[in-house]
């Protein structure tokens, strides 16, 4: 199976096990890395298409194709050579459990051990895995292989929901995961749009666009402008936006199809931002009458329509107490109910 010599006695030494990450370019190695390398007596590795070893070799670094068992290792280590091994990217869980067996047993002089991360993630590179996991389930899945943009945009919307009532909730755990639920609708989409054959886009199209919308809408932070109080960098951000849109009115870009309260909280918002001196309409009706609560609860800084969704939350659970039925069926219900979305 390999051609480590078998144990003659003791052992002495040092094992290095080399660990990297998939999600950095191969080659992209630590300093204490390269020196564990350089100064090894061998370097090992059990798989010959690691993306690592055509760096090695071209830095003079010769690799040996080889699966040592603990057994081998120590027999290699005898007389205080190194040995560094190459994990690969499964890691060595044979080989470490077999290493800690040994030094269990009390039987066996056993070299010193190191683990040596040779290379780390970045902040956001399991994105990267998120990417590659959409990509392959986009080919390969019978559902999400046919889904359009038209076709998923209920979902998020639900999952937008599903995060506020997170949110709300206080619930650490539901707000992880709905934050992820969100997430994959933008991964989704990006991958679908890759595919269009008029106007394509990938993922890093996204990222690399608001990058670039943050960037030009923070000058107080990536250029010479300066904001000390949130309603100083509020400013910066509408002025830079309005420029940006080239708007003709400050109703512009208001989606129109959000709920009702939120549209009538955001059009009294646009109007206070920008100084604006605009009644609300008075033609009788209640529509009139809850644009006017809407733009009131705006102007006091309240969300009109988490103020109603915690009294209408509030009303539930008297209608409940009323009907003898507990909190904990109506989380069961709402699972269930929310179990209809394929993702």
């Amino acid at each position: 199976m390999n051609d480590v010599t078998a144990p003659t006695g003791s052992a002495t030494g040092r094992v290095v096990l080399l660990t990297t990450s998939h999600r950095v370019a191969p080659g992209l190695l630590s300093w204490p890395a390269w020196q564990a390398l350089r100064s090894a007596d061998r370097v090992l590795c059990a798989d010959g298409t690691h993306p690592q070893l055509p760096y090695l070799k071209e830095a003079g670094i010769a690799v040996e194709e080889v699966s040592p068992t603990a057994e081998d290792l120590l027999a290699a280590c005898a007389g205080g050579r190194t040995v560094v091994v190459v994990a690969t990217g499964e890691g060595e869980p044979a080989l470490t459990d077999g290493l800690a067996r040994l030094a269990g047993s009390g039987r066996v002089s056993m070299p010193e051990l190191e683990l040596l991360p040779a290379s780390y993630d970045l902040p956001g590179a399991r994105l990267l895995d998120l990417v590659q996991v959409m990509d392959r389930i986009r080919v390969e899945c019978p559902w999400s292989s046919r889904q359009t943009h038209q076709g998923l945009a209920k979902y998020a919307v639900e999952e937008s929901y599903e995060l506020v009532e997170a949110i709300e909730d206080g619930d650490r755990d539901e707000l992880r995961e709905e934050l992820g639920d969100v997430l994959l609708q933008v991964v989704f989409h990006a991958r679908i749009a890759e595919e269009d054959p008029e106007a394509p886009f990938s993922v890093d199209d996204v990222a690399a666009t608001i990058v670039a919308k943050l960037i030009h809408r923070h000058p107080h932070v990536f250029g010479s402008a300066t904001a000390t109080t949130p309603e100083e960098v509020r400013d910066h951000w509408l002025r830079t936006k309005a420029a940006e849109k080239r708007r003709e009115s400050v109703t512009d870009g208001i989606p129109l199809h959000q709920p009702a309260l939120a549209l009538a909280a955001k059009l009294a918002s646009r109007v206070r931002s920008a100084g604006l001196e605009v009644p609300v309409p008075v033609a009788g009706g209640l529509g009139y009458d809850l644009l006017a609560l809407a733009a009131r609860a705006e102007s006091e800084g309240i969300d009109p329509e988490a103020a109603l969704r915690a009294a209408s939350r509030t009303y539930r659970d008297a209608i409940r107490a009323t009907e003898g039925v507990g909190a904990e069926t109506a989380e069961v219900e709402e699972g269930t109910e929310a179990e209809g979305t394929e993702q």
